[in-house]
């Protein structure tokens, strides 16, 4: 692997309030289509005061993507159209494939301390295949495989493969990869990764290098231009890098370990039509998808 990536853009993710008065951090969103091609918006609602995340999600629609929600620490109640409902509760996964169309609710509930911890990724759907069956995933944390090689790098996969290992989620039309990576002090690890796909790295915890940047970075602020102020070498939590194209990402820490999610898929390169929870690829079919939801014909299949 002779074709290192290099980093493109470095973010910091910013205070958002969405749903019915849910405090949350956005990493990216709207402002960055088409950087973040075949991916739309990442969120972290990690938070300890229960008032910023208690009124949720109420009932929504979703058409045309995939909603993906990883929960560290507490408990998100769920229910839909189509008769489904349960927990997602900590380390668990629920990939929602939303296609021709689904409404839902989300009603994060936090741990008996109060706790709430997890991220929401959105991720794009190609024309093809917009309207197809609904359809959820949920993967419990017992059926996500965690590797560790002989350096300590501890490997959650819960969608891609590291050696022989796979994550369970597999057959998504964009390929993706969703690993989450803790690398000890004093160590390096160089992570593999497709040529021309898009890749970011979003840290969770502790500090870490990335890329063998050694330099201070300049952040850029959703919706912004660059920040005039530099900061730290180093990417700590809520820090997000996107890379440049290349076959491998390198990632290095000192004295403090680093835990971040690997994300990577393979774009999309059509036009985005989004407005709210809905993303098609032409204004007129936003306009067919929110006259559906009023006339209730939304949901094609019960």
């Amino acid at each position: 692997m002779t074709n290192p990536r290099t980093i493109h853009k470095v973010f910091k993710s910013k205070p958002v309030i969405e749903g019915a008065g849910v405090h949350l951090k956005r990493a990216f969103g709207f402002s960055e289509v088409p950087t973040f091609d075949p991916f739309l918006l990442l969120d972290d609602f990690r938070s300890d005061n229960t008032e910023f995340y208690i009124k949720g999600f109420p009932w929504h629609p979703h058409r045309g993507i995939e909603t993906i929600t990883y929960v560290l620490q507490g408990d998100v109640e769920h229910g839909d159209s189509m008769g489904n409902k349960g927990d997602i509760t900590s380390g668990d996964v629920q990939w929602m494939t939303a296609g021709s169309g689904i409404i839902h609710q989300e009603m994060p509930k936090g741990d008996s301390a109060g706790i709430m911890g997890g991220f929401q990724l959105w991720a794009n759907l190609p024309a093809s295949h917009k309207m197809m069956d609904p359809r959820y995933r949920d993967i419990k944390a017992s059926q996500i495989p965690e590797v560790e090689l002989e350096n300590g790098v501890k490997i959650k996969i819960i969608c891609g493969q590291i050696g022989n290992t796979k994550g369970p989620v597999q057959d998504i039309v964009i390929d993706p990869e969703y690993l989450d990576v803790t690398i000890p002090p004093q160590t390096s690890y160089t992570h593999p990764t497709k040529l021309e796909h898009t890749v970011f790295a979003y840290v969770i915890d502790g500090k870490g290098y990335f890329c063998n940047e050694k330099k201070p970075f300049t952040y850029e602020a959703e919706g912004t231009n660059y920040f005039d102020m530099q900061r730290e070498p180093y990417l700590d939590n809520g820090s997000l890098v996107l890379f440049d194209d290349g076959e491998n990402i390198k990632v290095s820490t000192e004295n403090d370990a680093v835990r971040f999610l690997i994300i990577s898929g393979k774009p999309i390169q059509e036009p985005v039509a989004w407005y709210g929870p809905i993303v098609m690829n032409t204004q007129d079919e936003l306009r067919v998808a929110f006259e559906e939801y009023n006339d209730d014909t939304f949901v094609k299949h019960k």
